[in-house]
């Protein structure tokens, strides 16, 4: 028997390629007020330090993260909007 995990669905992309800290999590945060509870907002970053900023962000701000991963030199970071 297989074990599937589903993915989000993205309701937002966000494409933070080439910025440094703390601008990822001030432009996630400006995306995360313009959306509605529950939808799902995925911010790519190629700053390293981002890994932990986005999970303490995620932690003072009461999101969900729903998943990180890395890509080559890119971070992932999947929140979901409380």
């Amino acid at each position: 028997m297989e074990t599937r995990v589903e993915q989000p669905v993205i309701d937002v992309d966000l494409d933070t390629r080439g910025l440094n800290c703390p601008l990822p999590i001030l432009k996630a945060k400006k995306a995360l007020a313009q959306m509605q509870s529950g939808q799902v907002l995925r911010v790519v970053s190629t700053d390293g330090g981002s890994v932990k900023d986005f999970q303490a962000f995620a932690r003072q701000t009461g999101n969900t993260m729903v998943e990180q991963k890395t890509e080559g030199g890119e971070y992932h970071h999947v929140l979901r909007r409380r």
